[in-house]
């Protein structure tokens, strides 16, 4: 139901920011994409009923709502919706409220039968001490020096520069400008394009692998992308996951491979530790991509269960 199309502004922003709250909070990409668009579904009926602002959600609202659904033709097949997929809609409003309730909102009436929820990755903070340790394991990760640099590389990107995976992925040689010392983060689905500004010692990083291993990958010269892969294609975002585990591996920390970090476990570990660093949440904004600052202060949530623990 991705396709309906709200026309109530705070809806619209309400989805958007749902989503980056669920990508934030390190759920799988599958809860990521798909609890926004049923909350659209939702908003959409809301509109359809005249029901413009969340304040006017009552307990019959949601009830006749989950009723409609219920009733809801199939549009990928035959017959109703299945009983998964009727649970999936109840996680997304479920989630939602637990968003309003974290953004200082009174929250909205839902006393539905409780479901299972949804598949949640565990968040994990490295410190910084751990991200050293993972720079340093890159000179162990691989054989080859040329995957050792690409290795280094991708902890610049995906750490240093805080990137999200699929921005990691579209990167190309042209948007690293050594001499401005930014990189260029073009659009992505949902995010504006940005600059992110890279220090001294990183741009080294990544010169060292443009300017030296980069070339040693086959058919190098015929890509544009910054990461490719051994046989000359563009490097994908599995690529990128199972090296960050070869990294870990070569670090032979058991704390480590504990916490089960992912690409996006690097992007929370910049932002948490650039707050420690007292770092103005506008400027965490910025650098991240998040298109509001309700996203970046979920950090300041992390950072406080953190330092509680």
């Amino acid at each position: 139901m991705k396709k309906l199309k709200l026309q109530n502004e705070s809806y619209r922003l309400f989805v958007a920011n749902y989503k980056e709250w669920l990508d934030i909070l390190g759920y799988a990409e599958s809860t990521v994409y798909y609890l926004p668009n049923h909350l659209q579904e939702f908003f959409y009926y809301l509109e359809q009923n005249h029901i413009k602002n969340i304040n006017q959600i009552t307990t019959k609202t949601v009830k006749n709502y989950y009723n409609y659904l219920q009733e809801r033709a199939n549009e990928r097949q035959s017959g109703g919706l299945s009983k998964s997929y009727l649970n999936k809609h109840q996680q997304a409003l479920k989630k939602f409220k637990e968003y309003l309730t974290n953004h200082n909102h009174t929250g909205i009436n839902i006393h539905l039968k409780s479901e299972k929820n949804p598949t949640e990755e565990k968040l994990n903070i490295l410190t910084q001490s751990e991200i050293k340790e993972l720079f340093k394991a890159t000179e162990f990760s691989h054989t080859e020096t040329k995957f050792k640099l690409r290795d280094k590389a991708i902890l610049v990107v995906l750490y240093s520069c805080g990137l999200r995976r699929n921005e990691a992925v579209h990167l190309n040689t042209n948007d690293i400008f050594f001499d401005k010392e930014r990189i260029f983060v073009r659009k992505g689905k949902n995010y504006k394009e940005r600059f992110v500004p890279i220090n001294r010692k990183n741009a080294e990083l990544l010169e060292d692998y443009i300017f030296e291993a980069r070339l040693q990958f086959k058919d190098a010269y015929l890509s544009e992308a910054l990461f490719i892969s051994k046989r000359g294609t563009r490097l994908n975002g599995m690529s990128l996951a199972n090296r960050l585990q070869k990294i870990v591996q070569a670090t032979n920390n058991k704390e480590i491979a504990e916490k089960r970090i992912t690409l996006h476990t690097l992007r929370h570990s910049i932002a948490t530790h650039l707050l420690q660093h007292e770092v103005k949440l506008e400027n965490i904004k910025t650098f991240l991509g998040h298109s509001s600052l309700e996203s970046t202060q979920i950090y300041t949530h992390l950072l406080k269960t953190l330092e509680n623990e």
